[in-house]
């Protein structure tokens, strides 16, 4: 079973950075390289939503994100990390990441704990 665990959030001023980091482990019949990553995240009475993904060499980003967030993976570590720039104070909010894979047509999901990203002054 996939379990992920993130890493890297805090508390930032406006218009600093983070970068956070998931760590991806219990690859027994599958590898990383397999799933799309992604990351999404949940404000405080808002639904959860997506920020990043990265499937393959291909990556995509919620409008919010669109030139300051990027997205990458390194399969040889198994992990996927998330560089937020100029941050402000609506990027607030608990991220999450998610593995996900089609298989003959079971999806297989794994979310992570979560790390919280408070941007602040």
């Amino acid at each position: 079973q996939v379990q992920l665990v993130e890493s890297g959030g805090g508390l930032v001023q406006p218009g600093g950075s983070l970068r956070l980091s998931c760590a991806a482990s219990g690859f027994a019949f599958s590898t990383f390289s397999s799933y799309a990553m992604s990351w999404y995240r949940q404000a405080p009475g808002k639904e959860r939503e997506l920020v990043a993904a990265v499937t393959g060499g291909r990556t995509n980003y919620a409008d919010s994100a669109e030139g300051r967030f990027t997205i990458s993976r390194d399969n040889a570590k198994n992990t996927v990390y998330l560089q937020m720039n100029r941050l402000k104070p609506e990027d607030t909010a608990v991220y999450y990441c998610k593995a996900g894979r089609v298989v003959g047509g079971t999806t297989y999901i794994a979310w992570g704990q979560g790390t919280q990203v408070t941007v602040s002054s």
